[in-house]
């Protein structure tokens, strides 16, 4: 019996080249950014990069791979001065989520194109650095970049 339920648990997935969201009938795939909704209601959506849509064989239980975007907030160190009231850090951490939790699409733009955008909604974000979850280490190095924009600010 042990072989037959380890068959089960390992039944092939397929992957989808893109999946319709419930309730706001839009279309995601791969590369997509999306709003995923937290377990805590009070918070904030969680935003994500879609990796890869897979569901099993009958075409059920579609479940998305992501990559979390960080808000300041969540990272070590927390929210700065210098953050961006719109800005989100592209983190190391992936994870599998069932595709229901998907609320909606969102754009995180870099943080030049965000600052040409003729008006900002609500489904707009930028992002200007990756972090490292574990380490809470930031790329390119924050400091180093925050130095250069306030000298920019002052003497440029």
């Amino acid at each position: 019996s042990s072989v037959k339920s380890m068959a089960k648990a390992k039944a092939p997935r397929r992957t989808l080249d893109s999946y319709t969201v419930k309730g706001i009938n839009k279309t995601v795939k791969a590369g997509d950014c999306v709003l995923m909704r937290p377990s805590d209601s009070s918070k904030p959506s969680y935003i994500a990069k879609l990796e890869k849509i897979d569901c099993d064989s009958r075409g059920a239980n579609v479940r998305v791979r992501v990559r979390w975007y960080y808000r300041p907030e969540e990272s070590i160190g927390g929210r700065r001065q210098f953050h961006g009231s719109k800005e989100v850090f592209l983190s190391d951490h992936h994870d599998v989520q069932s595709a229901d939790t998907i609320e909606g699409k969102c754009t995180v733009h870099t943080f030049k194109s965000y600052t040409k955008l003729d008006a900002v909604g609500n489904d707009d974000f930028f992002c200007r650095f990756e972090y490292n979850s574990s380490t809470g280490a930031f790329v390119p190095d924050r400091v180093a970049v925050y130095v250069v924009f306030l000298l920019r600010l002052y003497f440029i």
